[in-house]
């Protein structure tokens, strides 16, 4: 990777700013600081406009291209994804749960019961309030969508997707970009209030906690698929590792479809059950980002004392697996798409958020080569369950044949080759 490159990368940027912001909180003096508490203000503001428009615009079109297409086996195999996914966030509750008492201390970051305490004071600060909450968001995407795939109306349903493209271009031209900036102020307001050395040493643990636990859900995942298969778990996995490695360098589950689709037909997955599967997973199936989005918000939970019941996360990381569902494609999509959920149903602040964000970012690759990697594994598990044949309606009846009721196996083809074609598009709208 070329200096240009690295220098290019959200995750650079990011580190970058989280090290100047630290750094001049040592020297900078108060009415410059000032000026980017401000920005930090403004900024989190026009993130509680936008965000419920953003879970509007993704998750609307998501759920009608999910009810427009040809097979059943579509919403098997997003079924399986999401069942993954919040497994996913339920073993991050309990695996925090356990070890956070003792790993990150029970008494010490009493100071920190308060992240806004002694901080500095914006010049300005403008309300931005949302058009509508961010349930009401999620429930009218869901109601809308739902009725897309009823009506089949080509025309909202095209323009659903062009709204999701708007905001996409805002997201990447806008937020991404401004996410660097946003992160100083954070820590720069953090070290001059005092703050900051604890949150880093708890974050820190935490990072390493969060990496361990995707490599090892991981190995879970290919434990469930060799006994559903029959397969050795450990040779699939290691199959599947070019795609890991692919995943570790570009940070993109999109990017990394050609390598995952080589590495799941080496596996054993028919060309179809693959190219079916593998553009829709690299959509659904974000099993690794739900893990650390978890963890990390567990962590800020018990650094910030914050009084979040067990059933209420519970239903946070429900929430947050619909969410994965509409993440987009970028570096830190994931963690956008989680933010409207962070602050509806756990009441997290923009700094914590922040916090979150530069987490999150700082091991991405981490958590999309889990993405992928279990993508190859519920291909597996789709491919045993489906005979190899997607769309198969032998249990309907239907005597296509004029003999044993099978449908030929260009329905199924044509079947699978639809639905593999509304998965490309949700992707490919989202990169």
């Amino acid at each position: 990777m070329t200096f240009k490159k690295l220098a290019g990368s959200l995750l650079f940027r990011i580190i970058v700013a989280i090290i100047l912001g630290i750094a001049c909180s040592f020297f900078f003096p108060d009415g410059l600081a000032r000026v980017f508490v401000t920005f930090n203000g403004l900024f989190g503001n026009f993130l509680d406009l936008f965000i419920p428009v953003l879970i509007f615009a993704l998750i609307t079109p998501a759920i009608a291209g999910i009810g427009r297409s040809a097979g059943r086996w579509l919403g098997i195999t997003a079924g399986i994804a999401y069942a993954s996914t919040i497994i996913s966030g339920l073993v991050a509750f309990g695996v925090a749960t356990l070890t956070y008492g003792w790993l990150l201390g029970n008494d010490s970051y009493d100071t920190l019961v308060d992240i806004d305490e002694g901080a500095l004071e914006p010049f300005f600060d403008i309300e931005m309030p949302a058009p509508f909450e961010v349930m009401t968001a999620l429930i009218l995407a869901f109601c809308i969508g739902l009725a897309m795939t009823a009506v089949k109306s080509d025309v909202l349903y095209t323009a659903s997707r062009e709204l999701e493209s708007i905001v996409m271009k805002v997201v990447k031209t806008f937020i991404i970009p401004l996410l660097p900036i946003f992160i100083f102020g954070v820590f720069l307001s953090m070290g001059m209030n005092g703050h900051l050395v604890d949150v880093i040493s708890a974050f820190i643990k935490v990072l390493l906690l969060a990496t361990v636990m995707t490599i090892l859900f991981i190995l879970a995942q290919y434990l469930v698929a060799g006994a559903v298969t029959g397969r050795n778990p450990f040779k699939a996995l290691w199959t599947m590792m070019p795609a890991y490695a692919t995943a570790l360098g570009t940070s993109s589950s999109a990017a990394t479809i050609p390598v995952t689709l080589e590495s799941a037909r080496k596996n054993g997955v028919p060309d179809n059950v693959a190219g079916f599967v593998v553009p829709l997973c690299a959509t659904t199936h974000l099993a690794g980002s739900m893990m650390k989005i978890a963890l990390f918000a567990l962590a800020v939970i018990h650094i910030f004392d914050l009084d979040i019941g067990t059933m209420q996360f519970i239903g946070f990381i429900l929430l947050l697996g619909i969410m994965m569902i509409a993440a987009p494609g970028v570096p830190g999509g994931a963690i956008m798409a989680a933010v409207g959920v962070l602050g509806d149903q756990l009441g997290f602040t923009a700094d914590h958020i922040a916090i979150m964000i530069a987490a999150y970012i700082a091991i991405d690759s981490f958590g999309t080569a889990a993405n992928v990697t279990g993508d190859g594994a519920i291909a597996m598990i789709v491919a045993k369950i489906s005979d190899g044949k997607l769309g198969s309606r032998d249990d309907e009846g239907e005597d296509a044949d004029g003999a044993n009721g099978t449908v030929p196996a260009s329905v199924d083809s044509r079947e699978a080759a639809s639905s593999a074609r509304i998965a490309e598009d949700i992707t490919d709208s989202r990169n």
